[in-house]
């Protein structure tokens, strides 16, 4: 089984998966926003990742209307916020793990890891 970030898929592939056109995939990846993986011979692959990501390209922009330049916008702010998250949970680790030593704790959480946010689409009928 292949890992979810381990390009796999070809191009026509991933279009007829996704019912769009290549040339899309193609104008994603001139905009910056997917950076597919690439064989010896320059054929582009695409992870379970890319595809995710793309599935969130197309929602942003089919269903909420929003162009490339805001959707490049929304990705990069959840990367950051995917950062943050990473960054906040390593603190609070680190502070539930200082708290034992100085209390004695061994048992149960004292820092609970919260989701700071959820992209949620909603269709309408």
């Amino acid at each position: 089984m292949y890992s979810y970030d381990e390009p796999v898929y070809l191009i026509s592939v991933v279009a007829k998966i996704l019912n769009i056109h290549p040339q899309t995939l193609r104008q994603y990846e001139r905009e910056g926003l997917i950076e597919p993986g690439r064989t010896d011979g320059k054929m582009r692959l695409y992870s379970q990742r890319d595809i995710d990501k793309i599935k969130t390209i197309l929602r942003l922009t089919r269903d909420l209307g929003v162009n490339l330049a805001g959707v490049d916008i929304v990705l990069r702010l959840k990367e950051r916020l995917d950062e943050m998250d990473n960054e906040l949970e390593e603190l609070r680790q680190n502070l539930e793990k200082i708290r034992r030593q100085e209390d004695g704790i061994s048992k149960g959480s004292i820092v609970t890891k919260r989701s700071s946010y959820e992209i949620i689409v909603f269709k309408e009928d």
